[in-house]
């Protein structure tokens, strides 16, 4: 039976420390602050903008909520952009994305500071992560699983680890974080031949695919420590991940569950990345 890697356990220690280390901020008369913008009321959005906001209030950062129409204009985004970008009270600046069609995405994500980019959203970001540098944040779901391997003693030096997806949000950042931690990192996507056979080889299995239980027991080995990324909606209309859940979990040595898994932790990384891209202005 596999050790269950439930998020929350990462995410109250994270908590905490980032308590500690927002009072030291307000005692050097700084107040941690995130600039949220949203277009639109996609429930995802909506149901991720709460969970932060109850983040931020444990923590103590402060938030900005930028509520914009779903049909604004690419000029009219660019301004509010900008407008983040000049205040110094603001530290860091999440954009729900995907944009809306008649926004050029690149362009908003070339125009925001990437020292407010808590998200990997600007290109300063991900060279950061591709490069091993402390400039700019990675995405936060790429950074969460991470922070869960970590916390729970995953060694990853010198560990086999495949990633199930290439995005730019999970696939390709995760890849570099896992380089960056000495593992050896193969990324498999929807035209790699055999993948269940290089995914069983894994001693770290990273599933960021988007498609509900793909990994089936062809896909994993008893030493596999599995987090899965995947957020999904199965056929019975259930909150499933990418991990055939029910069928992996007695095989494996542990797994992360969908939810209470990986989701748990992503907001308290967007609290530490707004927490040290406060501390950097005190620097």
């Amino acid at each position: 039976m596999a050790k269950v890697l439930l998020g929350k356990e990462v995410a109250d220690v994270l908590t905490e420390e980032l308590i500690e280390r927002v009072a030291k901020l307000k005692d050097n008369g700084v107040e941690p602050t995130l600039a949220i913008v949203r277009l639109g009321a996609e429930a995802d959005d909506l149901s991720y903008e709460r969970g932060a906001l109850k983040r931020a209030e444990r923590v103590g950062v402060k938030v900005n909520v930028h509520e914009l129409a779903r049909d604004l204009s690419q000029e009219d985004l660019e301004q509010v952009i900008l407008d983040i970008n000049a205040d110094d009270s603001v530290h860091g600046c999440l954009v729900f994305r995907p944009l809306p069609q008649q926004i050029d995405e690149e362009k908003i994500g070339a125009m925001l500071a990437s020292k407010k980019d808590i998200d990997g959203f600007t290109d300063g970001s991900l060279a950061g992560v591709f490069k091993g540098e402390d400039s700019g944040f990675a995405p936060c779901t790429a950074e969460a699983a991470i922070a869960i391997l970590k916390h729970y003693n995953v060694e990853l030096s010198g560990a086999r680890a495949v990633v199930l997806g290439r995005s730019l949000v999970i696939g390709k950042p995760v890849a570099m974080m896992l380089l960056q931690e000495n593992s050896t990192v193969t990324i498999c996507h929807s035209r790699t031949k055999d993948i269940a056979v290089v995914a069983k080889d894994a001693d770290v299995l990273i599933a960021a695919v988007g498609q509900a239980k793909m990994v089936t027991l062809d896909f994993v080995n008893p030493e596999q420590v599995i987090i899965d990324v995947g957020i999904n909606v199965d056929d019975e209309g259930k909150l499933t991940g990418d991990v055939d859940y029910d069928a992996v979990e007695p095989e494996v040595k542990a797994l992360t569950p969908v939810p209470r898994g990986v989701g748990s932790v992503t907001t308290s990384i967007l609290m530490k990345h707004v927490v040290e891209a406060a501390e950097r202005t005190l620097n």
